[in-house]
């Protein structure tokens, strides 16, 4: 039997797409080749990067929009720097929320490039909660934004209204839920959480708002560049971009996005209801910021520590330990996630209740 794979990224994926993908190892579109050994120029591969961005388009509703949809090398991490290479100008500033360990390394890069303003952060509270009462100058080039944090368990649950471009990374709740998507100038996520294996990251930009920086750009870091080469400046990761639009195809044939999004209410609700009941636990992050992709809580008393432990993994059970900068668990509960793995993490907390 498969376990329950909490784990944060690279996470759990549906199973039919672990099936599909493994069978395009062996053999891709009856070529009698390996999808890990075609020519990225082929027509057979060439096809799937086209549907991957067309699909993530359209499941973003931006289809038609000005939007373009690349499929990048580098990780997010990457994308902390192409971001203020491609859109802070020369001389000019950059505003940044900081909400958790990725959002902090997405400034330290922006400030290699100008001024990089941080106009509200939590990290005083070790990240516990998204800050509110900030504003967003007029006069920033662009807003950097995290959407979820993975490691603290914090969601961003409404955007600012600006008029700067809105840059948001996200990385681990990218069609997890419905937004206005146009709101943002540019979106990035790394594919590892709700879209596919490590390896490749999806970048939705809107091209009115590039090359108005001032400064030469290399091609690689280019996202013009990347735009007019359709994805393909260089070779790109063929095998995630298959098996992200194994994903996308999956999202779409189950409903879309907002199909997604009343799956993981249900699974958050039901998981945070049993820490708030349960005498033994405690939710990590402030309830109104509390992530629908990673549940963060603790043992009130670490003394139940070992039984816990043994009974979450008797239950095959894998990937809840807490990230070290938060200690205790962290369920992580993305798209492919069934509410039924959920019910059994409830289980065994309510095991542990009555046995503790």
């Amino acid at each position: 039997m498969k376990k329950h794979n909490f784990s944060a990224g690279p996470s759990i994926l549906p199973q039919e797409v672990f099936e599909k993908s493994a069978q395009a190892v062996l053999n891709f579109n009856n070529l009698g080749l390996s999808i890990l050994e075609i020519s990225h120029r082929s027509k057979d591969f060439v096809s799937v990067m086209e549907e991957a961005r067309a699909t993530a388009l359209e499941l973003l509703g931006l289809e038609n929009k000005g939007y373009q949809a690349l499929f990048l090398s580098g990780g997010a991490s990457m994308e902390f720097v192409r971001v203020p290479y491609n859109l802070l100008k020369e001389n000019g500033k950059a505003a940044y929320l900081d909400t958790g360990t990725w959002a902090a390394g997405a400034i330290k890069e922006a400030k290699r490039f100008g001024n990089t303003e941080i106009i509200g952060s939590s990290k005083e509270a070790n990240y516990t909660y998204i800050p509110k009462d900030y504003t967003v100058p007029a006069d920033a080039d662009y807003f950097h934004c995290t959407s979820n944090n993975t490691i603290f368990g914090t969601q961003m649950h409404s955007f600012p209204e600006t008029g700067v471009s809105m840059v948001c990374d996200m990385s681990s709740d990218i069609f997890s839920r419905e937004l206005d998507f146009s709101k943002f100038g540019l979106i990035y996520a790394g594919a590892q959480k709700n879209m596919g294996p490590a390896g490749t990251t999806l970048v939705v930009v809107k091209e009115d708002i590039l090359g108005k920086t001032g400064r030469a750009i290399p091609g690689i870091m280019d996202y013009g560049q990347h735009i007019a080469k359709e994805s393909m400046y260089n070779t790109p990761p063929v095998f995630p971009v298959y098996t992200s639009l194994l994903t996308l195809q999956w999202i779409k044939n189950n409903g879309g996005v907002a199909a997604m999004e009343e799956k993981n209410n249900t699974k958050a609700e039901l998981l945070y209801n049993e820490i708030d009941r349960n005498p033994l636990f405690t939710g990590t992050a402030n309830t109104e910021d509390r992530s629908k992709m990673n549940v963060t809580f603790l043992l009130k008393d670490e003394k139940h520590t070992e039984q816990f432990d043994k009974l979450w993994k008797s239950a095959d059970i894998s990937g809840l330990n807490g990230h070290r900068s938060v200690g205790g668990y962290r369920a992580s509960i993305y798209n492919a996630m069934p509410i039924e793995s959920v019910k059994v993490l409830v289980d065994v907390m309510q095991e542990l209740e009555r046995n503790a």
